[in-house]
This record gives C-alpha cells, sequence and structure tokens, in this order.
C-alpha cells in the first residue's frame, strides 16, 4: 500500500521526564494501527501531535502525501450542554465538510442518524446536558465517523461504552476504507479492528503487523534479542576492560577511538530489558471468608421515578466469579452501590427487600469515580508502603511525584493499590479497566485469576470478562436481570443462535400465514381507483429508481471516482436498494388486485 503519513524526528518531554526523542515512522494508507504503551509514557501526547492539537519539542516534520481530512477523538469532548444530540453532532461533524451542497447535506444528515440509531440512541433531541457519560461517548464517536474522514485519531475509544456500542464501532471500523491510529485497551476490539501494533518503548516505536497475540510472540522475541546481544557486548566488554586496565603508563598511549568505543560499550552492557510486573505477593491471599456473602432477597429499587431492580433474588457464593453487563444507563452501577452498601445518604431512592451481608465479610469496592487523592500529596505520603509501590509499577523515582503530576491511568493504578492493601475477601470492580493500559490490565488479570476470594466485576472489556468471570447477571432495562452460567462469548453466542432460530421460525411462519391469509378471503377484490393511480406511480417510481441504481452501480465500477463521491454512492445505493424493496413489494400487492 501507499504511503500515507511520514513523521519525521518529533519528541516530546515534560520537565525532566523525556517521553520520546526524535522518533519517526510511516503510516501506509488502509492502516489500522493500535498504539500500545504504559500509562504516562506519552501515547496521548503522540496523538495530540499528529492530530495537530500539540507541538513537537524538537520541530520535526509530518508530512501527509496527499490532502486528507483528519478526525480526532480526544478522551474528554467539548460540547454544548443545552444544544440537541442530533444539532451538537451536526455543528461538529460539518465542521470538515464545508463544502457540501443541498444534497450532500441531506446524505450527512441521513448518515448521521443511522450512526445514533446504530449506537442505540431513539431519541436524537434529547439535550445533551441530559446524557450519562457512556453516552456522551456515544455522541463523540458519532460525530467523529460523521466526518467521513480518510483518517481517524482515536484516544481510547471504547473508554465507557457498553459492550453493544463496543460491537457496533468494532464492526463498523472493521468494514471501514479509512486509516486510523488508536490507543486501545480491549484486546478483542484491537484483534477485530487493527492490522498493525505499534509499541512505545523506553521513548522508541516499534511495529508488529498482526493482532495482540502475535505482538505479544514477537514483542518477547525482540527483547530476547535485545538481552542476549546485550551478554554478547558484556562478554566484549571484559576483553576490553582487561585492555584498559594494562599498566597505566601504557593506558596514556591508548587510542582515543578505542577508549571512546569502550565506554559506550559500558553503557550498553547495562542496558537489560526487564519486563515490568506487579508482583502481589500476599495481596491476592484475601482475609478468611466464611460461608456467607451477600443474600439478596425479593430487591427492588426504584430512583427518580424508574425502577432499576424488580424483586431480584440471588445469593453470591463464596469464591464465586461475576460478571455484570448491560446497556448503559440500566442500573449496574446502583446495582453493586445496593451490594457495598454505599447509597447516597441524601438521596437513597426507595429500596424494598432485604440485602444480607456475611459477617466476615471484607469488601474492597473499586469505583469509576472513587478517587478521592489530595491532589498535593506524594504517591508515598498516599501510600506509605515502597515496597507495595514498587510492585505497583511505581519505582524509587516517582515516589515523591505529587498526585496532580500523574497520569490518569497512573491515579488508577495508585487508587486500585489502596483498595486491593485493605486486604478484602470480596472485590467489587467497577470498569476496573477504564484508563488502565494493556501491561497493567494483564497484570490485574494475573492477580484476580489467583485471588482468593469472590469477585463482582462491572466491566465492558470482553477479554476481560471471559479471563476472569464464569457466570453473568444480565441487566436488560426496567428492573429485570437475567443469570446466565457461563463467560461473556459464551452468552453472546448463545444469544446469536437465539436470534437465528427466532429468524429461522418466523420465515418457516411466513408462508403458513399467507395460506391461512388466503383461505380466509371468500374472494378478490378489485382495486380502487386511488390503488389504480397508487399502481400507475409505483410503476413510474420503480423505472426512475431503478435507473438511478444502474448509473451509480456503473459510476462504482469505473473505479475513478474520488473517495467522498464513491462514499456517497455507496450509501445512496443502499437506500436505493431500501425504497426498491419496499415499492416492489406494494407493487407485487396491488398487482394481484389488477
Amino acid at each position: 500500500m501507499p504511503s500515507f503519513l511520514q513523521i519525521e524526528n518529533i519528541s516530546k518531554s515534560y520537565g525532566t521526564k523525556v517521553l520520546f526523542d526524535h522518533i519517526g515512522f510511516n503510516i501506509n494508507e488502509g492502516d489500522k494501527i493500535a498504539l500500545i504503551a504504559p500509562n504516562g509514557t506519552g501515547k496521548t501526547s503522540l496523538l495530540r501531535i499528529l492530530a495537530g492539537k500539540d507541538k513537537s519539542d524538537s520541530g520535526g516534520k509530518i508530512t501527509f502525501l496527499r490532502e486528507v481530512r483528519i478526525a480526532f477523538l480526544e478522551q474528554d469532548y467539548a460540547f454544548d450542554p443545552e444544544k440537541s444530540i442530533f444539532d451538537q453532532i451536526l455543528s461538529g461533524s460539518a465542521a470538515l465538510r464545508r463544502d457540501m451542497d443541498e444534497d450532500h447535506r441531506f446524505q450527512h444528515e441521513l448518515r448521521v442518524r443511522q450512526l445514533l440509531s446504530g449506537f442505540g440512541f431513539s431519541d436524537f433531541s434529547q439535550p445533551m446536558k441530559r446524557l450519562s457519560g457512556g453516552e456522551v461517548k456515544r455522541v463523540a464517536l458519532t460525530e467523529m465517523l460523521a466526518t467521513d474522514a480518510e483518517f481517524f485519531i482515536m484516544d481510547e475509544p471504547t473508554n465507557h461504552l457498553d459492550i453493544d456500542a463496543i460491537e457496533f464501532l468494532e464492526g463498523y471500523l472493521g468494514r471501514a476504507r479509512c486509516t486510523l491510529l488508536m490507543v486501545t485497551h480491549d484486546r478483542y476490539f484491537l484483534d477485530h479492528v487493527c492490522n498493525t501494533v505499534m509499541e512505545l518503548d523506553h521513548g522508541q516505536l516499534f511495529l508488529y503487523r498482526g493482532g495482540y497475540q502475535s505482538f505479544l510472540e514477537k514483542r518477547q522475541e525482540r527483547i530476547d534479542n535485545y538481552n542476549a546481544e546485550t551478554d554478547r557486548i558484556r562478554n566484549v566488554l571484559r576483553r576490553e576492560l582487561e585492555w584498559m586496565r594494562s599498566t597505566p603508563c601504557a593506558r596514556t598511549g591508548k587510542a582515543k577511538y578505542r577508549k571512546d568505543a569502550f565506554y559506550s560499550l559500558k553503557d550498553r552492557a547495562q542496558q537489560v530489558y526487564r519486563s515490568e510486573k506487579v508482583d502481589m505477593g500476599r495481596l491476592s491471599e484475601g482475609s478468611r471468608l466464611g460461608s456467607k456473602v451477600i443474600d439478596c432477597r425479593d430487591v427492588s429499587f426504584h430512583y427518580g421515578g424508574k425502577c432499576y431492580l424488580d424483586h431480584f433474588t440471588y445469593n453470591f457464593q463464596r469464591y464465586e466469579r461475576v460478571g455484570i453487563v448491560g446497556g448503559n444507563g440500566v442500573g449496574k452501577t446502583t446495582f453493586i452501590n445496593l451490594l457495598a452498601g454505599a447509597l447516597d445518604p441524601e438521596d437513597p431512592g426507595t429500596l424494598t427487600g432485604t440485602i444480607e451481608r456475611g459477617e466476615s465479610l471484607r469488601i474492597g469496592y473499586y469505583r469509576q469515580s472513587g478517587m478521592q487523592f489530595d491532589p498535593e500529596q506524594t504517591v508515598l505520603e498516599t501510600v506509605g508502603d515502597t515496597g507495595l509501590l514498587s510492585r505497583f509499577l511505581f519505582p524509587h523515582e516517582m515516589l515523591s511525584n505529587r498526585i496532580a503530576k500523574l497520569s490518569g491511568g497512573e491515579r488508577r493504578r495508585l487508587y486500585l493499590l489502596t483498595v486491593l492493601m485493605k486486604d478484602p475477601n470480596l472485590l467489587i470492580l467497577d470498569e476496573p479497566t477504564n484508563d488502565l493500559d494493556i501491561v497493567t490490565l494483564g497484570i490485574l488479570e494475573e492477580y484476580l485469576a489467583a485471588f482468593k476470594g469472590s469477585l463482582i466485576i462491572v466491566s465492558h472489556d470482553r477479554h476481560f470478562l471471559d479471563r476472569l468471570v464464569d457466570h453473568l447477571l444480565v441487566f436488560t432495562g426496567d428492573g429485570a436481570v437475567k443469570d446466565f452460567l457461563g463467560d461473556y462469548s459464551q452468552y453472546r453466542q448463545y444469544m446469536l443462535d437465539v436470534a437465528a432460530q427466532k429468524k429461522a421460525q418466523e420465515r418457516a411462519e411466513k408462508p403458513r400465514t399467507a395460506a391461512v391469509r388466503e383461505s380466509r378471503q371468500p374472494e378478490r377484490r378489485k382495486m380502487t381507483f386511488k390503488e389504480k393511480r397508487e399502481f400507475e406511480q409505483l410503476e413510474a417510481e420503480l423505472a426512475e429508481l431503478g435507473a438511478e441504481k444502474a448509473r451509480l452501480e456503473a459510476e462504482l465500477s469505473s473505479g475513478t471516482l474520488p473517495y467522498d463521491r464513491l462514499q456517497a454512492a455507496s450509501e445512496r445505493i443502499g437506500i436505493l436498494t431500501s425504497l426498491l424493496d419496499e415499492k416492489e413489494l406494494r407493487w407485487l400487492e396491488l398487482s394481484e388486485l389488477a
């Protein structure tokens, strides 16, 4: 594929911390790249530089080989709270398309409606100020996709989305003919969308073609080769050290180039790559848990006129691992607040039924919005155990850093540590994967897999759920909860099978329904005057629509259309196909009366 974007000699530092230094790389047209790195190492900074929102410290060059539209999805989406969903998207997405004529504007608005429907919206007139965080993220994604940009730059696109929205976005980007660069921690999403992984490691970039598992294997191979080269250099260094230590008198006459080479070898010999791992040690043990965990009997909960839980009965078991899934706003966080006894005391809502907790129960509750750090405190002042901090990837040089200077992911990691160090025997985790990098996620999974206690996890990360839970509570809305024994992938396959069976049943019933309807019709009536006019009009419309579709299909086959016209033509053909199907069905109905 032709080169699409060339990046040369860009750098970024914050104070004494160097994120990346004089790096360069190419992106080819059609590449779909996932950028992976630990939190705080410069992923967002790199995206912002490429999107023109920030500048490289070293100047450098960012060269697009042709004029392209760029759409940038930042983690924080700026919007007008008074605007409706539809108006907010139109005002943002149309900014890149000021050249639209009336016909293109109609197509653009139709596309916005299709995307909003795909993301699960039905009322486009809602004001932005009434939306939840997940709904705002879906609006931001719709605005980005509606630009029809050739290059998408996305920073954590799946954060705060429910699984249905993630799977819609996944399908859309997997099919789209676009170039994209994104930061994501969702490994299933990465595998289904991306064809390349770019790793930012110790200020350098490494590219790996393939998915996440291929990245892990090739990355380990790179590390092994690097360390093997270090061993070889150390052997050379020993010989050079003997030479340098030869008689002091002779040393002054040694070749300068060889002495310089010795010091370079010495520096390189000290560089051994060690994959950082969190050593959980005693943290994975948990305190002793009795036979009773949490028993719920006929629990209902209403808040603000809405039912979040309707006559729910369930006894959570010792060492059980439960995943909680469902769309945004159906009550998942409310439910685990009920389990943990963490409802707002000033506005608790209406609770009926009983929730009983075991006497030996010690809950560790990781909340989405639970971080309440003093920004002026240091890392060490927040968690006074240097050993634990080290095992949680906070090296000695970071201990004096103030909380205000930590990245979002580093704060999440510190918060997670404060929860785990309380020695809980039941962990309730509300979206623990948000803002954590892939490296930390893998480490967290290892810990939770070894945790000797009960787990209740709310998450949209399918890989995370598949790895850790063996049972699901599925929130379907209006307080209803379905119980499913299995992980998320098994549940998803079950739902697909149910949908396929339902469609097959509907297809099988159609001929019988038609036959019954026909048998009940004593005699065929004749077409009315109004139906005759409709029949004639349909014939004319079908001919016109068919001709338009044929013309567009010929243009598509020519291979000469620019991208924007190609996209518009493809969308118009989809609309024409639907219209033709609808009108042909009506024409057939009327033709039986002719």
